[in-house]
Formats: C-alpha cells, structure tokens, sequence
C-alpha cells in the first residue's frame, strides 16, 4: 500500500503527463534513497549547492549550473539574476528595481499560464515584463525595437503551452539579444534535452528536475559561470523563500546522474498507445490515433476523440466520470473543448492503461451513467 493510500487519499492513475498538479514525477528508487538518506543527515547547504552546479554543467554541458525547487522559481532567480548581478545592495532591493536595467521581451504568445502566469515569475524576479507582436505573430523587427537602455534580457518560452505558429525562432531571437549583448534566456521546464539549448548558444536555460528528468519536486538553471553565479547569490534575497532542501539537492544529484541510462522508448510508447487504440477503436462515436507531441518532443500519445452525438456523452463529462472515480483517471485535457482526450504513456504503469480503457468501455456502454 503506498503512503498516500495509507493517509485515505484516493489511487491516481496518471495519463495527462508529468503534471506539477499530479505530483510531476514517480522517482526511481535511488532518487528515493537519495531523498532519505539527505533528509537524515546534515551538510554545508552553500557547498552542496556548489557541488549540484558542477553536476547540472557536467550533464547540460554549461559552465556552471544553479539548483532550484521549480522551473518557476528558476524564471524568477534568473531574471533577479540578470538585474542585480552579484551586488548584495541591489539584490536586497528585489523586486523593487525602479531605476535599473529591468525590462524582460517575451513574445506575446510566450506569456501563457502555466498553472501560474510567465509574467509573474517574471514581475517576482523585479522584471518589468515587455511583450512584443500579437498572439499568433511576432516580426523580428517587434523584438529589435523593443530594446532601448532599460532592457535586461529576452526570454523564450519552449512550451506545449504556448502559440506554436507565427513567433520568431529561438535562434532569431537569441541573435537580437546577442547582437545587442543582452543574456538570452530559454524557459525549457518540460524539455528531455538538456543540451540543446546551450550548444545552441543560450545564456540561461531552466528546467524542471520532477518532469523530463524524473526527479524529486526541484529545478535547476543552467548557463554562463557568471550568470549562475548571480543566480545562486539570489538565495541571499528574493530566492530564500523557494529555497531547495538538502533532500532536494541530493535527489536532484542523483537523477542528474542517472540520465545517460534514460530514454524516452518511443517504440513502446507506441506499442503501447496502439493496443489502447485497438480497444477502443470497436466503440461507436470514439476514434483513436497516436500523435507526437505538439512541442516536437518525443512523446506519442494516444488521442481520443469523442462524437457525443453517438456516444451521447461528451469528452468533458467523460473525462469527469474518470476523475470521480477510485482510481481516479486523469487523462490528458488541452482540447476537451472539441471533443478530444489524450493519453499521456509515460508516466503509466504497467498494465494501466488496460484500466484506462477498460473503464473508458464502461462509461460508454452504460456501466457509469
């Protein structure tokens, strides 16, 4: 019996992804023991923290590296980072940064809600947030004119969650931002490729240590030794109340070190994905196809898609039969507004989405109504 089923919580059968909401990741067990063994003992926080940044250059490829405990407070301490710098007296005025060189260009399409809004991560930082374009366009010549003498930096947002069409590249943005010699800075929280962005030339990229890298609930910042020496001096004001623990170092650690070992198994996602299809597939009113994921990731989901003129249910009563349940269902959701669901396989245990379907076929022939 796991320990949330011990505290009468009930069983969650997560199929939406590696969801912040759902707990993002079910760690390994040497990511476990890691977590434990920490949580036992003591250790110098700033020498543990330097350690975890040679840790996060050493798997990214960056200079130098900063831990978090989220992806979020990783916009938030970067952006505090490239406005005060390492000056203990600027530092402590974050987030009020009147006077100083503040303002952060995001595309306007680039300032989603993540379960939060981009643009408070930024405003927490003691960024001024500057969008440039329109929701589904963006010139270069938007983001060219929009620096003036109190730009900080420019961030890109590499998300599912943003306008997919109609922005500037990243490789276009970051040549504005270096022709004018600004920090460029790559939001990748959910991304599987921790190198990309710095071959690619970024300054700073963030990600999430409990999504793609299947660690403990933690963050970390990547990028220039300067910058991530910035970034770590940020602990010393705005970064102190979204600390990471020792336990979350030590998991963060461990994780980072187990992922050559890792891989994304398209094949059996999937084989997977398509056993799922061939059950549902023979209901009335409900398609089912394998999609990669919309941000290019290897990621290859199961789509469902719901007539409710013949199944006489829609995808949005659907998907709260199976989250009313015990086991809760909990399936992916971006476009129940027409009609289709989604199946996430990765973060799916063995046989589960057997269940998935099984309880699917339930609701639809009758059994739940």
């Amino acid at each position: 019996m796991g320990i949330f089923k011990e505290l009468g919580l009930r069983e969650i059968i997560n199929a939406s992804g590696k969801m912040t909401a759902l707990g993002a990741s079910a760690v390994e067990e040497q990511v476990g023991l890691a977590l434990k063994e920490a949580s036992q003992d003591y250790v110098d926080i700033d020498e543990l923290m330097e350690y975890t940044g040679k840790v996060i250059a050493k798997v990214t490829g960056a200079e130098d590296g900063c831990p978090t405990c989220g992806a979020s407070a990783g916009i938030a301490i970067s952006t505090a980072a490239v406005i005060a710098g390492t000056k203990l007296s600027l530092i402590e005025r974050i987030p009020d940064t009147e006077g100083l060189k503040n303002e952060v260009i995001v595309q306007k399409g680039h300032l989603v809600n993540f379960g939060a809004s981009i643009g408070q991560m930024i405003r927490i930082g003691g960024g001024k947030v500057v969008e440039v374009g329109q929701a589904n366009k963006v010139e270069k010549d938007h983001i060219e004119q929009a620096i003036n003498d109190h730009t900080a930096a420019l961030l890109y947002v590499k998300s599912h969650h943003t306008v997919q069409k109609g922005m500037q590249s990243i490789t276009a943005m970051m040549e504005v931002a270096h022709k004018h010699g600004l920090p460029f800075i790559i939001d990748a929280a959910a991304e599987e490729d921790f190198q990309k962005y710095i071959k690619m030339g970024a300054d700073i990229v963030i990600y999430s240590g409990g999504k793609a890298l299947e660690g403990p609930t933690s963050g970390f910042i990547c990028g220039k030794k300067e910058l991530m020496e910035a970034c770590r001096k940020q602990y010393k004001g705005v970064g102190r109340p979204m600390k990471i623990g020792k336990e979350g170092m030590a998991g963060l650690i461990t994780a980072l070190k187990l992922i050559e070992n890792k891989s994304s198994k398209p094949e059996k996602q999937i084989e997977r994905m398509t056993n799922l299809c061939n059950k549902l597939g023979k209901l009335q009113g409900l398609t089912c196809s394998i999609k990669q994921d919309e941000a290019g990731r290897e990621i290859y989901r199961a789509q469902i898609h719901i007539n409710e003129d013949i199944t006489g249910i829609s995808a949005e009563e659907l998907l709260h039969k199976l989250e009313a349940g015990n086991p809760a269902i909990y399936l992916r959701h971006h476009y129940v507004n027409v009609g289709i669901l989604s199946v996430d396989p990765r973060p799916l245990l063995e046989g589960q989405e057997d269940i998935i379907a099984d309880k699917i076929i339930d609701i639809l022939q009758g059994g739940n109504k």
